[in-house]
């Protein structure tokens, strides 16, 4: 019985310049709106409504349009950290998948922080020990897989994915276990309620007017220059992107592989927790389901931006818009429901990065020699 072979084969397009990639994003957006258009109509919504107060996050008219921006931060500042920290470990070829663990565990240990020390410390000194609570506690969740990859050769897609899991369970424990010595709930409450964080532990913000400038967006650009020139201009930022590369040129060159990937995986997975630090702290309260899919969405911004650091933030940015602005809209029509967003939101990524993918290969059909071979 002869081997059948496929119709068509994947060949990488040559000459596909900035431009011509810029110009798809654009059209599979417009198609992706499209879409949605069609979907918002057969509800009886006016898509140019619509879209107008999903871009512009409902600010215009808005009584209290700061409140907008401040909440809009909220959700920007973690979608960034989280996605330059995962360009790290996928510039090294190392999968990450486990955002979202290491998200849970740096806002745990960061709430841990603030209920035990939040009435002894200085706002500023809190700020800083949650942040430091935080990154050791996604940095450690992280660097174990990273050792086991070392050490053994073990899947690090498989394990980050699984750690999710654990992470999320063993936060929930602390959310429903009502005992005495679950100092996260709130002993007032007769039901297991999270306990709000003292006013010391609560992230630090510049009053501006009526608007207040939360610092973690502040640290947030700080680390995204940080990372920029860590990975363009240092030496430990070259043997990342020669590791990812060749890892047997990188041992031929003297490099040791099993530190890097480590070291690297730490860095990453530290980032990843103190986003969750910042995040718990800007809310002012723990919660059993803090991430809002930031490890999910954070590896669809790092590839879409091509795991760079300025293109992270640009796609941040209009992700976090795309999702932000979506809620907003659905509010104001009871026809659309709450999930609207998350489904308006898939459509547009899927269909970038479709056109993402074709921008940069085609389909080609096998000669006919080869088929019948």
């Amino acid at each position: 019985m002869k081997n059948r072979q496929p119709l068509f084969h994947v060949v990488k397009r040559e000459n596909t310049g900035p431009g011509l990639q810029m110009l798809t994003y654009v059209a599979a957006a417009a198609l992706a709106l499209a879409i949605g258009a069609v979907l918002l109509a057969a509800q009886g919504v006016e898509p140019g409504t619509f879209y107008k107060q999903m871009l512009t996050m409902g600010i215009p008219g808005s009584r209290y349009p700061w409140r907008a921006v401040e909440n809009f931060i909220k959700l920007f500042v973690p979608l960034l950290i989280v996605s330059l920290a995962l360009s790290l470990a996928f510039k090294m070829r190392f999968w990450n998948i486990g955002g979202e663990g290491q998200f849970i565990m740096g806002a745990f240990w960061a709430g841990f922080a603030a209920m035990k020390l939040g009435g002894a410390l200085p706002q500023p000194a809190m700020a800083a020990v949650m942040a430091l609570c935080g990154a050791l506690g996604g940095g450690l969740y992280g660097v174990f897989v990273a050792a086991l990859k070392v050490r053994f050769g073990t899947n690090e897609t498989l394990l980050t994915l699984m750690l999710n899991y654990i992470a999320l369970y063993f936060l929930q424990f602390f959310a429903e276990t009502k005992a005495g010595w679950n100092f996260f709930l709130d002993p007032e409450s007769a039901r297991p309620k999270f306990a709000k964080f003292p006013a010391s532990a609560q992230m630090a913000a510049i009053p501006l007017g009526p608007f207040n400038l939360n610092l973690s967006l502040v640290a947030a650009l700080a680390l995204c220059g940080l990372i920029f020139v860590y990975l363009n201009y240092t030496k430990r930022g070259y043997e990342i992107a020669v590791v990812g590369d060749s890892p047997n040129t990188a041992r031929y060159a003297g490099m040791k592989v099993g530190w890097v990937v480590v070291r690297t995986i730490f860095l990453s997975a530290a980032l990843i927790g103190m986003a969750g630090a910042f995040h718990v702290s800007s809310a002012g309260v723990m919660s059993a389901s803090p991430t809002n899919d930031v490890g999910w969405t954070g590896i669809v911004v790092a590839w879409l931006a091509k795991l760079n650091t300025l293109g992270i933030l640009a796609a941040s940015l209009l992700i976090t818009v795309l999702q932000f602005g979506c809620q907003t809209a659905s509010a104001a029509y009871p026809s659309i429901d709450a999930n609207f967003a998350n489904l308006l939101q898939g459509i547009i990524l899927f269909i970038v990065l479709a056109a993402d993918f074709f921008t940069r290969f085609r389909l080609a059909p096998r000669n006919r020699k080869e088929a019948a071979a």
